[in-house]
Parts: structure tokens; sequence; C-alpha cells
């Protein structure tokens, strides 16, 4: 597979100049959007040039059938849901790209976006994948009843800080909608479910003493980043069926340094 990030503008004048760098082509212009497309392409390496496509050639099929269309829909329908836009988009892009289309993700924010991939073949329906980034603050201390400090310290080194130490994570929740209700997804609602099942939960808590999911005293388990990705998996999973039951999650991804995460499941 052969990836290839298009960035761009959808600008007031319908202005097109500008190169595919970090301004993008449209390049800025007034009030304008920016945006970020990245297509994944299927193929095998041609023998003699090594490509599976020249770049060039999805740049160009992007900005001939991708991007006027989400132009015409911003000025014509600004208030769409995007995963619905997108639905839209795909079968344009199919048509438009010089190879088999495997994915496209639609980067609308630098913590919001949306994707469709081909489906399985034993796929009822296509769907679509919506990530957003959420952050909250926590202390934790990572520690093994069972074991003596030394070997704490061994394993664990300075996370074993009998105090605690702190960090602050980011949980991206990737949500899986059907495509024909996307155009009923709200953000705002998963913000709302996300803030209910993770953040006031863990925000300015300390993990192995505030809360039960990581208090060893009631059966809790150790807050590594590990844990704390499967925990947040199980609490958004029951919270968005009850508001969301259309919607699945797929996965969870928390960063606890810039460094270090850990997706469940993987």
């Amino acid at each position: 597979m052969l990836s290839r990030t298009v960035r761009f503008c959808i600008n007031p004048d319908g202005s097109a100049d500008g190169g595919n760098g970090f301004g993008g082509r449209p390049a800025m212009r007034g009030l304008g959007r920016y945006y970020e497309m990245t297509f994944t392409l299927l193929g095998t390496p041609d023998p003699r040039t090594g490509y599976i496509v020249g770049i060039q050639e999805i740049d160009a099929a992007a900005r001939a059938a991708v991007i006027p269309e989400i132009g015409r829909r911003c000025a014509q329908t600004p208030t769409a849901e995007p995963a619905s836009v997108l639905a839209g988009l795909w079968p344009i892009a199919k048509q438009a790209m010089p190879r088999p289309l495997a994915r496209v993700r639609w980067q609308l924010t630098p913590t919001y976006s949306v994707e469709m991939s081909m489906p399985d073949a034993d796929a009822t329906i296509q769907r679509v994948l919506i990530r957003q980034r959420f952050d909250f603050a926590a202390a934790h201390r990572l520690h093994i009843a069972g074991l003596g400090d030394e070997q704490n310290r061994t394993i664990f080194g300075k996370c074993n800080n009998p105090n605690g130490h702190g960090h602050n994570y980011q949980v991206e929740p990737a949500i899986s909608i059907p495509i024909d209700r996307a155009d009923s997804f709200d953000l705002s609602e998963l913000e709302a479910i996300v803030d209910d099942a993770v953040i006031e939960p863990f925000d300015h808590k300390h993990l192995n003493r505030d809360t039960s999911e990581f208090n060893e005293a009631e059966g809790g388990v150790i807050p590594s980043v590990e844990r704390i990705a499967m925990v947040c998996h199980e609490r958004l999973r029951a919270k968005l069926g009850q508001a969301m039951p259309e919607a699945t999650v797929e996965r969870v991804t928390v960063w606890e340094t810039d460094r270090t995460s850990c997706t469940f499941p993987a």
C-alpha cells in the first residue's frame, strides 16, 4: 500500500495557488478552511521504477475530483456532518484514483478526523471511522503489592515513586458508525459521552487512590498506560452502547507522553 497526504484550503475567493507543503494548495486566503486528506492505494511496485504509482497522479486526482466536491459542499451545505460528506466522497475518490483505493482519512482539525476503508468481503454495510482526541491530567503509581520495595523500584524505576507522579494523558477513541447513519452523527454527543465516561472520573485524580478501576484495595488493576487504555475502552463501550447503539468503539489509544502510547484492542 502507498499513502499520500494532500493538504489544501477551501477559500472564500476560490483561489487555487500554492504548493503541497504545510501551507497546502490552494494556500490560505482570508477565513479559509485548512484540511488534510490521506489516500492509501493498493498495488504492486513497478519492477523498473519501484513505484506503485507516482504521487503526482494521486495529487492530480484529488485536486481534480475530490477537493472541488469538498469546496462545493462547504459552500452549499456548510452544516453537513463530515462523516456524511466523506461517505459521498468515497465513490468519487475511488473512481478518480489511478490505483484501487484502500482507505481515505480526512483530517479536519489536528485532533478530529473521519476515515473510510475498503469494506471487508463479509461486511453487510460500509462504515465510517471517527476519531477525536481528548485530554486529562492524573497522577498514578506503578507498584505491585506482592513484591518488595527493591523489586518494585527495579521494575518501575521513577514510576514507583511512593507519592506517585503525574501525566497529561491524551485519549483518542476510534468510533465506527454505519454509512447510512453518518448524517446523524453529532460530535458534541461523543464529547459528552467521553466526558462522562473518562474525563470526569479520571481528570485531576490520583488513579490508585481515587478510582475503583485502579485501586488495588478495591480489586483494581495497576494503572499502566496499557491498563488505562483497556479501562477507557471498557467504559466508553458501555456508555456509547447506551447513547448511540448504532456505533461501536473500534479501539482506544491513550498517550502517557508524546513518546509512549497504547492502543486497545490492537
